[in-house]
């Protein structure tokens, strides 16, 4: 008996066995899948593709997935491949009753190989895809040609027939494969409600894409993928980008190339694809030439600073000079001034510088929000703010001269009599007169801050012009702060109406000097005959005030100053005796003949200035026009190229804010040796000018000195 329980037990686990197999086969056989297939001429690859059995009958898809194995070493490619590579694809022109396929594509990984990067996959990787099917309840006959490239120190592409005939609404579903399907799908980017995308800015100039994304769970070690579906981004291939991190902000910046020339990538809709630690997303938008905030690591307080520091150097620059020389003036003629009465005035000096700056600040914010160009000094473009500023100066030199006084009404003055003198807008008008003279000075430190300040939120940038106003306004509030510096200063005599006379001539020297700048929008003959005749206003009004004597001496001034003026311009600083050479013969400013010129070997050297700009002045006279500088601009390679912002130039505009500047002067050299430039100081020296020449012309001793970022 017992022989025969074990046979009979022997025979059930056999039968058992059978049935499980069986199972198993049956289903196996209901996976839909090509099976593992492997091309002889390139053993290293195997592809197979598979369906889950998932359908949706309203929406009529279908979902599957193609995987990829590779031997150690080898890899395929992402969508956009990178600077080397092709993308898989597969053409499905044979298939029977399918719509269309999307493709989904996981996250990639950068490979890098003799200094070219490429972005793919290694050993492993699954491509979900859905089937957009015509006819649910019909077959479905697929045929697709896969081409995959896969590559080593050695690339192959090679072709895979895909072939599967199912019927949709009949299929059954695949534990097995929607396992692996869901896999796949993991690793694909997706929308993320922490993530946003708050920016993409083409920078044409100098060929860098920027990116600006925030993430309310703040970034880790994030990387940034950029391609699209338009042809221009689709020959474009993004270099890995150089990342700042502040808070939950990141800003990532990456060089672009294409073998077909210089990327057009303006106005271009692009995809975005961030990676982080355990997370993916993919986001869109379009690529706008808009201002990039300061790096993000750029510490507020650094930049307040900075501000500081700025606004405080304009004190010495000549164009606030006649108003400074102006107020000292009122200070030293006004004998018996009490303390209280000095500081009252500085600090309503100062009122008026800060007034001056926020109006600015919130005229550039009505430029920002309207879209149009920003910069700094940009009211000197506009021809009706050069004739006010005009007139103001010329009734504050006429003033000064003494010829003419403004009589109030008997009521008026008891009014200020019992105000007890604390009236003081002819201050704070001088304060906010020291402010519009200085706009077209442009001082270091000047142009950090004020990049920094029109490329952050509007907060910050009234923050910044504030301090850029207390900067300025510091030496005003020093003397508000000890009266007694103004009590020091030598007693009023006959003496203080010479004093009071020259700064007169120095504020009617501002008024010619700003009647000049009227021949960009005049005919010369005009502004010589307005000019004429003002003067010759001018010295009648003199004549009938304080007679002959003081007629002869500001025509002598007029004259000699003149011709002192014209002397000037055409000696050096060094060299009294040196005449000027001529200028060179410089080119309009064309982006893309600097890239022509530096692909044939020639070093090309960049000026962008303004005829209303005295720093920009002060550079051509002191440096650009000086040896040894002068000589090494003539040389046969150099390319000399200059861009006008005398008046408005939204091309000119656009080249100086694709480096983060607001205003000029603003010099930068190319070469072979420096594609994307060498940005110099704004005030120039012919140190760092030669020394940046030599750089970009690529020679091994050189050594960059100074940049942009210092300015």
């Amino acid at each position: 008996m017992k022989k025969i329980f074990n046979s009979y037990v022997s025979l059930f686990i056999l039968i058992s066995a059978s049935f499980l197999a069986l199972f198993s086969l049956t289903a196996n056989a209901s996976d839909e899948s090509t099976g593992w297939l492997v091309n002889p001429m390139h053993p290293p690859l195997e592809v197979r593709l598979m369906l889950t059995g998932q359908k949706d009958l309203e929406a009529k898809t279908v979902e599957g997935f193609l995987e990829v194995k590779l031997d150690t070493d080898w890899k395929t490619y992402w969508r956009s491949p990178g600077e080397g590579g092709i993308a898989p694809k597969v053409d499905w022109e044979l298939s029977n009753n399918l719509d269309t396929v999307d493709w989904q594509w996981p996250m990639p990984k950068r490979y890098e190989f003799l200094g070219v990067e490429t972005l793919g996959y290694k050993e492993h990787v699954i491509f979900p895809m859905t089937f957009h099917i015509n006819n649910m309840n019909k077959p479905v006959f697929l045929s697709g040609k896969l081409t995959m490239s896969s590559c080593t120190s050695i690339c192959v592409l090679t072709d895979y027939e895909l072939v599967l005939d199912f019927t949709p609404a009949n299929l059954p579903l695949s534990t097995n494969a929607m396992h692996v399907f869901n896999q796949g799908m993991s690793q694909v980017p997706k929308t993320s409600q922490a993530v946003s995308l708050d920016m993409i800015s083409w920078n044409q100039a100098k060929k860098e894409l920027t990116v600006v994304a925030t993430n309310t769970a703040g970034w880790n070690k994030p990387d940034v993928f950029i391609d699209g579906q338009s042809q221009n981004v689709k020959d474009t291939s993004f270099l890995a980008p150089k990342i700042a991190i502040n808070d939950n902000q990141m800003i990532a910046t990456m060089s672009a190339s294409s073998w077909f020339g210089d990327p057009e990538l303006l106005n271009e809709e692009m995809a975005v694809t961030i990676s982080d630690e355990n997370m993916a997303v993919e986001l869109s938008a379009t690529a706008t030439n808009q201002i990039i905030p300061m790096a993000a690591n750029t510490s507020l307080l650094k930049i307040i600073g900075i501000a500081l520091l700025g606004g405080l150097i304009l004190n010495i620059m000549p164009c606030v000079l006649p108003v400074l020389g102006m107020k000292l003036s009122s200070v030293i003629s006004a004998e018996g001034l009490q303390k209280r009465q000095i500081r009252t005035q500085f600090l309503a000096s100062a009122a008026g510088i800060l007034t001056s700056f926020w109006l600015i600040a919130g005229f550039l914010v009505i430029l920002k929000v309207s879209g149009q160009a920003l910069g700094w000094g940009i009211q000197f473009q506009n021809p009706y703010f050069i004739g006010a500023m005009i007139l103001i100066t010329g009734l504050f030199a006429a003033n000064m001269l003494g010829l003419f006084e403004i009589r109030l009404s008997s009521n008026a003055n008891t009014w200020l009599a019992t105000r007890g003198d604390n009236s003081h807008t002819g201050h704070f008008v001088q304060g906010m007169f020291a402010t519009l003279l200085a706009t077209p000075c442009s001082a270091p430190f000047l142009g950090t801050a004020v990049a920094f300040a029109l490329g952050a939120n509007y907060i910050t940038l009234f923050a910044i012009f504030t301090a850029l106003a207390v900067g300025m306004a510091a030496p005003w509030l020093l003397i508000a702060l000890f009266p007694r510096l103004a009590q020091i200063m030598p007693k009023p005599g006959k003496w203080m109406d010479k004093v009071k006379t020259l700064f007169g001539l120095m504020m009617l020297a501002t008024s010619i000097w700003l009647l000049s700048l009227m021949t960009s929008f005049l005919s010369t003959g005009l502004v010589w005959l307005i000019g004429l005749s003002l003067i010759a206003l001018l010295l009648w009004r003199l004549g009938n005030v304080k007679g002959r004597k003081p007629v002869i001496f500001t025509l002598a001034f007029l004259i000699f100053g003149s011709a002192g003026g014209m002397i000037l311009g055409s000696v050096t600083a060094d060299h009294w005796a040196t005449p000027l050479p001529a200028d060179h013969a410089w080119v309009p400013l064309q982006t893309d003949e600097i890239a022509r010129a530096v692909s044939q070997g020639k070093t090309v050297f960049v000026d962008v200035t303004a005829d209303w700009c005295i720093t920009c002045k002060a550079n051509k006279i002191g440096v650009l026009l000086q040896e040894p500088v002068y000589s090494t601009l003539g040389e046969e390679n150099m390319l000399l190229m200059r861009g006008d912002w005398t008046k408005p130039s939204d091309y000119v505009t656009g080249f100086l804010q694709s480096y983060g500047r607001f205003g000029v002067p603003f010099n930068i050299v190319y070469g072979p040796g420096a594609p994307l430039g060498i940005q110099l100081p704004v005030i120039l020296n012919s140190d760092d000018v030669l020394n940046a020449i030599r750089v970009a012309n690529g020679s091994s001793n050189a050594v960059i000195s100074a940049q942009a970022n210092n300015s």
